[in-house]
């Protein structure tokens, strides 16, 4: 973005590693930034949601972005997040080909209740359904965005219960870091985590949030912001996974680029039809897919492949 619109170094403040399960932290981080001067404040993390909801009243002049959550004004205060679910179905799809023992892994920062969590790995849950419907889902959840020792702890119980595959929903690599040492492969998440690890790391779920980062600030210089949500997904760049490793299974390659393109024209949106969960209900109807407003904040189900380990 800061290339994109020929900013100055002077000109991006940036606030690292604040805890967002902190709001004083996060408030006093904020503030920070207003006073350098800032009038465009990003924030990063699901946890900071509700303190910038109350500093955007405080402070009308100012445009606040939050990433994922939910909340917003439509004035100054505005949510962006993706459809990372569809990342998240393809590197299903190169999971489900490649474990041997149908037992396959997954760290997620949050339970079931956060929507943001649950749908993409009901997502991955579904691609690995998609080639490969003998396979189970593990998941432990570390209740941590950010936890490398329960990250590693998690994907190590992951492993010696048999998984041969680890996912996560988390941010760091240390459960691919994990996956190489025990000689089993794995999917990343936001950055290409190959460079991590890369005799294990099948291929990563990525965001290029440049892409709404440019058109965001672009706005406001222009005069065309006008307090809208933002909600992007392949089509629009905003999400993808990378190239698959070379020991990958060229059929996995084939079957996933067959997935995207149907996904990109919008002839299959991941959460298609009726929808049958780990607890023998079923959400959804036939001929119909769920809304954007019950993915980012409705999803509080496991898809019946997905079995709930105990939480680390």
């Amino acid at each position: 973005m800061q290339k994109n619109i020929g900013l100055e170094d002077s000109q991006i403040v940036r606030k690292n590693n604040i805890d967002d399960s902190d709001p004083t932290a996060t408030e006093t981080a904020i503030r920070e930034c207003i006073e350098e001067g800032c009038n465009v404040i990003f924030a990063t993390s699901w946890g900071y949601m509700e303190t910038v909801a109350a500093l955007a009243e405080e402070f009308p002049d100012i445009y606040f972005a939050h990433g994922t959550g939910y909340m917003s004004n439509g004035k100054n205060f505005t949510n962006y997040f993706g459809r990372i679910y569809q990342a998240r179905y393809l590197s299903g799809i190169a999971a489900g080909l490649k474990t041997q023992s149908n037992k396959i892994g997954y760290v997620a920062a949050q339970n079931k209740d956060n929507s943001e969590v649950t749908g993409g790995l009901d997502a991955f849950a579904m691609g690995i359904y998609s080639v490969n419907p003998d396979a189970k889902v593990y998941v432990r959840v570390t209740n941590s965005w950010y936890d490398p020792e329960g990250e590693s702890a998690a994907a190590k119980a992951l492993i010696a219960e048999g998984c041969d595959v680890i996912g996560q929903h988390c941010n760091t690599p240390n459960p691919q870091l994990a996956a190489e040492e025990a000689n089993v492969w794995g999917v990343g998440y936001n950055s290409d985590m190959i460079k991590d690890a890369p005799k294990a790391v099948l291929c990563s779920v990525l965001w290029d949030w440049g892409a709404y980062y440019t058109a965001y600030v672009q706005s406001i210089i222009d005069g065309s912001y006008d307090g809208s949500n933002y909600y992007g997904g392949l089509a629009e760049g905003l999400v993808d996974i990378s190239d698959l490793a070379d020991f990958n299974d060229p059929e996995a390659a084939a079957k996933i680029e067959e997935a995207k393109k149907s996904i990109i024209d919008g002839s299959f949106n991941v959460f298609d039809g009726v929808i049958e969960t780990n607890d023998g209900s079923t959400v959804g109807e036939e001929g119909g897919t769920l809304d954007d407003a019950t993915i980012t904040g409705g999803i509080n189900w496991y898809f019946k492949n997905i079995v709930e380990e105990s939480a680390q």
